[in-house]
């Protein structure tokens, strides 16, 4: 990888810290954010998820087809059948139940690509992401969660200045630049 190597040493260096780590990235859209993430870790994920893109006038049934697409990602990760979650509490616990099966000594990286897009009105998303880093995750010193998206509004708005649940529970903040900028 050219040009990322503070953005990878940053990565890797919250990797070997014994503690959970919550590391949000954003940037304009095309500017390396996965691919950043994806060549760090190798793909080496315990769970790795991308938000779809929002649909063209389909506003009804976002949050299912988000769920149903998540659910997907779980079990090719290898939760085993556990019916389709129908909210994003559910599907939060889906996860967690996912991760208590691995390994609990061996580093778990969370990588959920696109995550703006999974919060859809009145979804709930955020409020089950919120139940799910403060009453599960950040008490494991094995996760690692990396979240990133294009919509740099909505990653700070909604997570790192958060003043809700999430308030300071983001641990590391890349803000990802072109590398052809100025």
């Amino acid at each position: 990888m050219i040009g990322r190597k503070q953005e990878q040493e940053e990565l890797l260096r919250r990797y070997r810290r014994a503690k959970a780590e919550f590391v949000a990235i954003y940037g304009r859209r095309r500017v390396g954010k996965t691919t950043l993430v994806v060549e760090t870790f190798d793909n080496r994920f315990a769970f790795h998820h991308a938000g779809l893109p929002p649909a063209d006038g389909q506003k009804q049934g976002a949050m299912e087809r988000q769920l149903d697409h998540f659910y997907h990602s779980l079990v090719q990760y290898g939760l085993k059948d556990s019916g389709k979650p129908e909210n994003w509490m559910e599907a939060f616990y889906a996860l967690e139940d996912l991760l208590t099966q691995k390994d609990p000594n061996e580093r778990q990286v969370i990588f959920i690509d696109e995550i703006p897009w999974m919060d859809t009105p009145q979804s709930g998303f955020i409020t089950a992401l919120e139940a799910f880093w403060n009453g599960w995750a950040c008490l494991r010193k094995n996760v690692m969660l990396v979240v990133c998206g294009s919509a740099s509004s909505w990653i700070l708005d909604e997570l790192i200045n958060n003043h809700g649940g999430l308030y300071n529970r983001v641990t590391c903040v890349i803000h990802l630049r072109s590398l052809f900028s100025a």
